[in-house]
């Protein structure tokens, strides 16, 4: 099947809105933490608010679907149901304007809510629409090249965001007035408004047509979608990597503030690069989506990890950023190339090598100080880059007639990004273990993926799907 390039193209601009807010909540907690004299956990809420929100969606998209006895992707159509995502987000951003002049948390948190809300009925339809809209056999990297779509945005958002803030508050040591947050908000959500407007008349597809043989038989489909282990064990798998990655990066100014006294107006800079990590890593993992030689790939395996460096290093040049800490990490960017290589495109195997390698950076910057503490945390999102494709491709690999249903369940463990921001922030209070030890959550989290990896292959052979066999076939 060959993918719809227009169509596609079209598809993967809502991955870069997804980016664009979710890293720029990284900015916002240090500052409420600081000006409003919030214990870490409680700036943690900002994540929280966001994350669970999709939860909160997916569960009212299972119960509307069981109210109208109908999935309701399959009834309103997939392009209008993320048309109807957009408008949903563009009525969250309104409320920055008024959150910003009366410097309210509670306003800000609930834009928020509103906004993810938005979001997570665009994800229940984008993502698999992604997986299907071509070779069944390259779903996984489709959407590695949405991912890195989706990290243009994270690697935008921080600077933006952290510009208009930083453009804004006073060194009075209270919140001043946040007039300029809520311009780029009712800029984004006028830009919601338009790209709904281009989904409603694009040539998207507005049905996912499931071929019998991965729906097996009609007996199959009278079984319940918890009875997949693939998925359910996919659903903890999503709630785990979306914490670790989350939680990773909204910590990290804080550890940067106490252990190397970098400023929170600093931070900017190294949140981007965390987010830049994902667009890296995903980018590179993208390569075996297009059509070309095998020497080619190979050399585009080393040249598109660092054209995705080269848009981070240009994004904070043109911000007026010093460049010259961050070269080194070109060395750590090796590493992933390597750990691309292993996986040989098969995603429980990369979700298992990755896995691996999150645990050793989580423990290097456990164990080192200075900047190398740093970029072994930022590395985390190197590591991370690939793992949402990786599971989401195999928790729903079989599902047949049940893939929206499926997916669903899966957009709703996004709130483990809440959830375990929330815990490794009040476990790095003083009083408790302390942000550097906090970071141990991280570790028992892709431990957890590594073990998803390995168990999801035997999982999926069992029911006759070998991605090895597949990716053979593709080449």
């Amino acid at each position: 099947m060959q993918t719809n390039r227009s169509a596609f193209i079209t598809l993967i601009s809502v991955f870069f809105f997804w980016g664009f807010v979710a890293a720029s909540n990284d900015i916002l907690i240090p500052v409420f933490k600081e000006k409003l004299h919030l214990q870490q956990w409680q700036s943690q809420m900002i994540s929280f608010a966001f994350y669970v929100a999709y939860t909160i969606g997916s569960i009212l998209y299972v119960l509307i679907s069981k109210l109208y006895g109908s999935d309701i992707l399959n009834k309103i159509g997939y392009k209008n149901g993320i048309a109807l995502g957009l408008v949903i987000s563009a009525c969250g951003t309104l409320l920055f304007y008024p959150a910003a002049q009366l410097v309210s948390f509670s306003l800000m948190i609930t834009g928020l809510f509103i906004v993810a809300l938005g979001f997570s009925l665009q994800q229940t339809a984008a993502n698999p629409l992604a997986i299907v809209m071509g070779d069944s056999s390259k779903g996984s990297q489709r959407l590695s090249l949405a991912g890195g779509v989706n990290n243009i945005g994270t690697t935008i958002g921080p600077l933006v965001v952290g510009f208009a803030i930083f453009g804004s508050v006073s060194n009075h040591g209270a919140l001043s007035d946040l007039s300029a947050v809520k311009f780029p908000y009712l800029i984004l959500g006028l830009a919601f408004l338009i790209v709904a407007v281009v989904f409603k008349y694009s040539s998207l597809p507005n049905k996912i047509e499931v071929e019998q043989a991965s729906a097996e038989t009609e007996v199959t489909n009278t079984k319940s979608v918890f009875s997949y282990p693939q998925l359910w064990m996919g659903m903890i798998a999503i709630f785990v990597y979306v914490g670790v990655e989350v939680a990773t990066a909204s910590n990290l100014p804080d550890y940067m503030k106490q252990h190397i006294g970098i400023k929170t107006e600093d931070a900017a800079p190294y949140i981007s690069l965390f987010w830049a990590s994902l667009m890296i890593g995903r980018w590179a993992s993208s390569v075996d989506a297009f059509e070309m030689s095998k020497n080619m790939k190979m050399l585009m395996r080393f040249v598109i990890p660092y054209a995705a460096f080269g848009v981070f290093l240009l994004a904070n040049f043109i911000a007026g950023h010093n460049l010259k800490p961050f070269y080194p990490y070109s060395f750590v960017i090796l590493i992933m190339i390597g750990a691309d290589f292993l996986s040989k495109g098969n995603p429980a195997r990369q979700l298992l090598i990755y896995s691996t390698c999150g645990i050793i950076v989580l423990l290097i910057g456990m164990l080192t100080q200075g900047l190398v503490s740093v970029y072994a945390f930022i590395s985390v999102g190197l590591f991370c880059s690939t793992l949402w494709p990786c599971i989401f491709t195999l928790a729903i690999a079989g599902l047949g007639k049940k893939t929206n249903q499926g997916s669903s369940y899966l957009i709703m463990m996004i709130m483990g990004g809440g959830f375990i921001s929330l815990f490794q922030g009040w476990l790095a209070g003083p009083e408790i273990i302390g942000i550097n030890l906090s970071y141990f959550v991280g570790v028992f989290c892709f431990a957890y993926l590594g073990f998803y990896g390995y168990k999801s292959k035997q999982i999926l052979k069992n029911q006759g799907i070998d991605f090895d066999t597949k990716n053979a076939q593709a080449h």
